[in-house]
């Protein structure tokens, strides 16, 4: 019953937790007063680190690792294993297309054989863990990831430009790239973009194979793949684009056209962007290192001293009111502040 939220039902939601959640705590009930050798129950990545379209499947299996964490504070045996999709032709993945096979492998994490995922089996059963996920990675595919999952950053740290971007131009880039243009080669810029991204999430080889004139559900887009598409965008644009971007501008052409109209507007938004990019890495940097609170004193007495610059551009009132904050306030204090105005210029 994958979806995307808006378009998940109550009955769609029962049908995946039933399975999985109804039928695990029954087995816990009833086997409590028993001594198990095993209580072992099959997770999924869903539920580590999420997956597009899996928010009912996500929970449910998020669940079975709860249960097994609480078995175990009991005393009791469990174990809950968090497999990847396995590569046989039958079970969940029987049903996947060929394209939907492409989209799990560009995830940095291949399906299983029968003979990997055996072996992880007794690898994770003799572990003496409550819970363990069992997925194969494929590195070089999770550094070129858009975005890394916050999860597995301290096994793959990504780039500072991720493969999109380096391939597009991404983000200020592109405004730069956009910037000498006439409006037509702009435009042309902008559909030789979303094409590519498009035949990338498609699993074409070419961008040929998308044309611009097509409807994107006509070209095989369903709403798993048009969030991936909406992520490679955003990375590739430096956009925070809505999830329905395909639906409300449903062929290549017409999105091109609106994705110009975001990003080259002018002189004063390719300086935004410039900034916010600044602003991203920076962000990027302090959450991948751990600091002593030499090096944070140092960098909060900086942050100090660009917020005040920043706020010269205001009004006499609000120079006061920054000043008076940033003269009272704790280390913590500024870092918290930071970290919300982070937040909410990233969604300007």
């Amino acid at each position: 019953a994958d979806g995307t939220i808006p378009s998940l039902t109550a009955e769609g939601l029962d049908a995946v937790l039933r399975p999985k959640v109804d039928a695990a705590w029954h087995l816990h009930e009833l086997t409590q007063g028993l001594d198990l050798a095993g209580f072992v129950v099959f997770s999924s990545m869903a539920g580590v680190v999420g997956a597009p379209g899996q928010g009912n499947y996500a929970a449910a299996n998020t669940f079975l690792d709860a249960l097994a964490e609480h078995r175990r504070a009991e005393g009791l045996a469990a174990l809950s294993l968090a497999w990847g999709a396995w590569s046989q032709a039958h079970g969940m993945t029987g049903t996947l297309s060929e394209i939907e096979m492409r989209r799990i492998n560009r995830t940095g994490m291949p399906p299983l054989s029968a003979e990997q995922g055996l072996a992880m089996f007794e690898t994770a059963a003799a572990s003496d863990r409550p819970m363990v996920v069992a997925v194969p990675l494929n590195l070089s595919v999770l550094r070129a990831l858009p975005e890394v999952p916050h999860l597995l950053r301290g096994l793959v740290r990504a780039g500072r430009r991720s493969a999109v971007a380096t391939q597009m131009g991404g983000g200020v880039d592109v405004v730069e790239r956009l910037a000498g243009l006439e409006k037509a080669d702009q435009v042309q810029l902008v559909l030789e973009l979303v094409r590519a991204q498009a035949a990338v999430v498609l699993g074409h080889t070419s961008a040929d194979a998308i044309q611009a004139g097509r409807e994107f559900r006509e070209l095989g887009f369903d709403s798993l793949t048009t969030v991936e598409l909406r992520n490679r965008l955003n990375a590739a644009t430096g956009l925070r684009l809505p999830a329905t971007l395909v639906f409300d501008y449903p062929t290549p052409a017409i999105l091109a056209e609106h994705l110009l109209a975001e990003i080259a507007p002018g002189e004063s938004k390719a300086t935004e962007l410039s900034l916010l990019a600044d602003l991203n890495r920076f962000e990027t940097a302090l959450s991948d290192t751990t600091l002593d609170d030499l090096a944070r004193n140092g960098i909060v007495t900086r942050l100090r001293q660009l917020l005040a610059k920043v706020s010269e551009s205001g009004t006499e009132t609000s120079e006061i009111a920054v000043a008076g904050m940033l003269e009272s306030a704790s280390t913590k204090d500024i870092l918290g502040f930071i970290e919300s105005e982070l937040g909410r210029l990233k969604d300007l």
